[in-house]
């Protein structure tokens, strides 16, 4: 039997483990064991929630996002568990809704390309094709090497996003490739293409949608998700609905999905005029 170990980071600025989450944590938990932190101060409580399907969890703000928390979770595992009994080690955070579809033949697929370091998405850009550091998988030429070991342990603070993403989420893939290692993902996506294009990656059965889906554009991909969300199993649509509300407000919600083809179509125009004249995102 496979094993697989998680190392789960979350987020969650007002502190709640919801059922998304959950839902996302459990279905892991039925394919291997779960190691989860979370740059988010979460009471006893909330954190209790996760108890049922994790190894660990921790929940306690540290402001180094998701690489900060996997650091953590890493160090938890290497300190109180033997990494070498693993065939797999994955880091995965909750910046995602899902899965959308059952998890274990993605696993496998992934498993199967007998690469070192593999993932979900690759992006495509030329000057630093990288695999998505929201869904990474590692044999144990990854997980068991000194240069991992250094890497993920000495991760710490940075001062904005794109070093961050430079630093780690490119810098991991820059890595394996340094050390002569060989990384795959199975879906492919061009820059934000995997936040802009949700009706595409969903009919192509990619197994996530991107949360941020509900802000891109100022709401434009209202009928994309809705299409998303019309396809998707009770349970975790409303899982979805119902975390979308609470980081984003009900309203905002209501109005994003309600939307109609020829609205987010004018949106979008009126988007994409205030981004030409203002240069605002």
């Amino acid at each position: 039997m496979t094993k697989r170990l998680f190392l789960f980071a979350g987020y969650d600025a007002d502190g709640i483990i919801d059922d998304s989450l959950i839902l996302y944590v459990r279905a892991l938990s039925k394919l291997g064991d779960v190691v989860l932190c979370m740059d988010s101060d979460c009471n006893k409580s909330q954190v209790a929630k996760l108890k049922p399907f994790v190894l660990y969890a921790a929940a306690q703000r540290h402001g180094e996002y998701d690489f900060g928390s996997y650091k953590r979770a890493y160090v938890w595992a290497r300190d109180n568990l033997d990494l070498s009994k693993y065939d797999f080690v994955y880091m995965v955070n909750d910046s995602v809704y899902g899965p959308l579809f059952p998890l274990k033949p993605y696993f496998e697929k992934m498993e199967s390309q007998n690469t070192d370091a593999f993932g979900l998405v690759k992006n495509t850009k030329a000057s630093h094709p990288h695999i998505q550091s929201w869904f990474i998988g590692m044999r144990k030429s990854v997980f068991l090497s000194q240069w991992f070991d250094e890497f993920l342990s000495n991760v710490t603070k940075l001062e904005s996003k794109c070093a961050i993403t430079h630093t780690y989420e490119h810098g991991f893939t820059r890595h394996v490739v340094s050390h002569n290692g060989t990384w795959g993902c199975l879906y492919s996506a061009h820059n934000r293409d995997v936040y802009n294009k949700i009706k595409h990656y969903y009919r192509v059965k990619m197994p996530f949608m991107k949360k941020v889906a509900f802000t891109r554009h100022n709401g434009q991909l209202g009928p994309q998700i809705s299409y998303v969300l019309n396809h998707t199993p009770i349970k975790m649509r409303n899982a979805i609905i119902d975390n979308a509300k609470r980081v984003y407000g009900d309203g905002y919600v209501k109005r994003t999905l309600a939307q109609g083809r020829i609205t987010a179509f004018l949106h979008g125009i009126k988007y994409a005029i205030k981004k030409l004249t203002t240069g605002k995102l």
